[in-house]
């Protein structure tokens, strides 16, 4: 297998895009460490996301064993407790593709904290590979609005008193087709689907 790709250079894109629109932002972006609500609930994430996160994953474990292995216990209480419900491949963690199975995925685990979540702290113990959707959720950024429309979103805790012009004023660029060039190289090396985070930080 060709090497797989390595997305340094869009997180870094993105990290600077989330610094620069916070700063736009000032006390409209209330997000803080320890602020858990985007924390809970399933959601989808690509391969790149999954290849990131398990990088990691080895990295703590070689670091810090004990916080890797309690993340890990996470995940794997996680799967033992939503897994039978998973609209997919529930061994290998992939979202099904089927009409039936994303709309059963829109209905699944919604109040599950995320298994890197540290409830002790309200930290992310895999903040710095974290996936995109992550890396966003806070300031305002495009959206698909339905039938091609696009409309702006943001967190819902975020911009209260802002009016629409003070929220597109902070509006944050997310290099999307850098992020879907590198998930087509992974698709083209056998690495395809969408998972969720709990199957990518067990072994």
């Amino acid at each position: 297998m060709p090497p797989l790709p390595n997305d340094t250079d869009l997180v870094q894109i993105v990290d600077a895009a989330l610094t620069d629109a916070a700063r736009r932002a000032g006390n409209w972006l209330v997000c803080r460490p320890g602020c858990t609500q985007c924390c809970y609930g399933a959601f989808a994430i690509n391969q790149l996301d999954g290849q990131r996160l398990r990088t990691g994953m080895d990295a703590m474990r070689a670091s810090d064993p004990a916080r890797a292995a309690a993340v890990e216990d996470r995940a794997r209480r996680w799967i033992e407790e939503f897994g039978g419900e998973f609209p997919g491949d529930r061994e290998a963690g992939l979202i099904g593709d089927s009409d039936e199975d994303r709309a059963r995925f829109e209905e699944f685990a919604n109040d599950a904290a995320c298994p890197a979540l540290d409830p002790s702290t309200g930290l992310c113990d895999l903040y710095e590979a974290r996936p995109m959707t992550c890396r966003v959720f806070g300031p305002p950024v495009q959206m698909d609005a339905g039938e091609g429309a696009e409309g702006l979103g943001h967190c819902e805790l975020c911009f209260a008193g802002a009016t629409p012009e003070q929220v597109a004023a902070c509006e944050m660029s997310v290099p999307t087709e850098m992020e879907e060039g590198l998930v087509a190289d992974l698709d083209r090396n056998g690495l395809r689907g969408d998972t969720v985070v709990a199957y990518t930080l067990v072994r």
